[in-house]
């Protein structure tokens, strides 16, 4: 427990507090990225992997069970509304390059920041699949994404364009728009991305995320000659929810419905 003296310290006036430098502020966001994003991928990879060995039977085309998709929409889910709850004070728990980048083109994060928390994103997904590569019965490869049987790479490409552009606008909308629900925001991520996924393992893979690939992929040295779509459909399906966020921001959405935020009902 701090002494008096010690709790003089940490609560003096502002100017004796010692602050960040602004490259400073970005590395402690940086540091909460790489961690939140591992934390988010190890529990989503081991859960994934898994679902996986434990499927007690395979769909007709030999694809994974109904069940067993729905079990890996919830381990991915969950993980990233648990994870972005408690790591949104630091970095704001995005965990996503295609956030980070819907994030900007909405006008709601500097590119600046978003240079640094790309690379963080992408050593926590590599080292979330390493480790559970290392500690897990099976191969990290098994939690990979593929396209299903019936999958065509330009049809891949779209589906997760429009997998992301959901989970990206309810981002936006709860945690970047400011209202009296957005300590709530957590949940509706969490529950954007496992409603996302709930048609997506099937057919895609299910990512919405290139990191969530980009990390298993790498982790179990498997790369699929079409991977560039788990980075070109998120990427697009982020721009798309981001330009229709600009929009409804410069028609002053907040007047199409107006009261919401408003303690009494309307």
């Amino acid at each position: 427990m701090a002494t008096s003296d010690e709790a003089g310290v940490l609560d003096g006036p502002p100017h004796q507090r010692y602050q960040l430098s602004p490259v400073g502020r970005h590395l402690v966001a940086a540091s909460g990225e790489f961690v939140g994003t591992f934390f988010f991928l190890y529990f989503g990879y081991a859960g994934n992997l898994m679902a996986v060995l434990q499927a007690p039977y395979t769909a007709p085309n030999g694809g994974l069970a109904s069940s067993t998709d729905i079990w890996i929409a919830v381990s991915y889910g969950f993980a990233l509304l648990v994870n972005a709850w408690a790591f949104y004070r630091i970095s704001g728990g995005l965990f996503n390059p295609a956030v980070s980048l819907g994030l900007c083109v909405g006008g709601q994060l500097s590119w600046t920041r978003a240079a640094f928390l790309f690379p963080a994103q992408v050593l926590g997904s590599i080292c979330a699949g390493g480790l559970v590569d290392a500690m897990f019965p099976g191969k990290v490869e098994q939690a990979n994404t593929l396209l299903g049987p019936n999958t065509s790479i330009a049809r891949g490409v779209f589906l997760e364009m429009f997998f992301t552009a959901q989970l990206v606008f309810v981002v936006l909308m709860l945690a970047a728009e400011k209202s009296r629900d957005t300590f709530l925001a957590p949940i509706g991520i969490g529950l954007a991305l496992f409603v996302a996924l709930i048609p997506g393992v099937s057919v895609t893979g299910g990512s919405a995320n290139p990191v969530r690939s980009f990390g298993c992929a790498v982790a179990g040295a498997s790369f699929p000659g079409y991977h560039w779509i788990y980075w070109v459909g998120p990427a697009l399906g982020a721009t798309l929810a981001a330009l229709y966020y600009r929009l409804v921001k410069r028609m002053h959405y907040e007047e199409a419905n107006p009261g919401q935020d408003s303690p009494h009902e309307v």
